[in-house]
């Protein structure tokens, strides 16, 4: 899958366009950041449609201390994973979003079904997931754990969902001006 980086002739900072990293890059990146002694924290997931619950759990991985990556599933990728009509909006403009919080360093979008590829390319010290997970129901926790990283189980509980979001604005109708 290639990914189209950002037009960078628009209003957002090269310090933004900066996070957004192909999957090469970001090996780099990783390297230069254990040289200089930090911690790798990867989350992975969709975010589709950014809501404070993916803020909270962002930010609850960044506690974890060091470098925060986000890793995105592409479109076709999460079209497999939730279904026709997703995602709401294209790869490069969630990872865009996601480059904009303060919480986050790195962006990088994958093909993949699941972050496993990334993990044995990247071996984070730790793996943050949200809680709508446990430790034992990480799809990639034996990748994580053979790369010798940690499962972490971080966020608040799981009662902000896009799916949920975008059923409810689909049966309410459209919005009246």
């Amino acid at each position: 899958m290639v990914f189209r980086q950002p037009d960078k002739s628009r209003s957002l900072s090269t310090s933004l366009h900066q996070k957004i990293v192909s999957r090469d890059e970001l090996r780099q990146r990783v390297a230069d950041w254990r040289r200089a002694g930090d911690r790798i924290t990867l989350a992975n997931g969709c975010f589709d449609l950014l809501h404070v619950g993916h803020v909270r759990y962002l930010h609850a991985a960044r506690e974890l201390g060091g470098k925060l990556i986000v890793a995105v599933n592409a479109d076709a990728s999460v079209r497999a994973l939730k279904g026709e009509g997703r995602p709401m909006m294209p790869a490069e403009e969630r990872a865009e979003i996601l480059a904009a919080l303060a919480d986050v360093d790195a962006v990088v979008v994958f093909s993949e079904k699941d972050a496993r590829a990334i993990i044995r390319e990247i071996r984070p010290d730790f793996h943050a997931k949200g809680t709508d997970y446990t430790a034992g129901s990480v799809p990639e926790r034996d990748e994580v754990e053979a790369g010798g990283g940690r499962v972490v189980i971080v966020g608040d509980p799981k009662n902000h969902s896009a799916t949920e979001i975008i059923r409810s604005r689909s049966r309410l109708g459209p919005r009246k001006s």
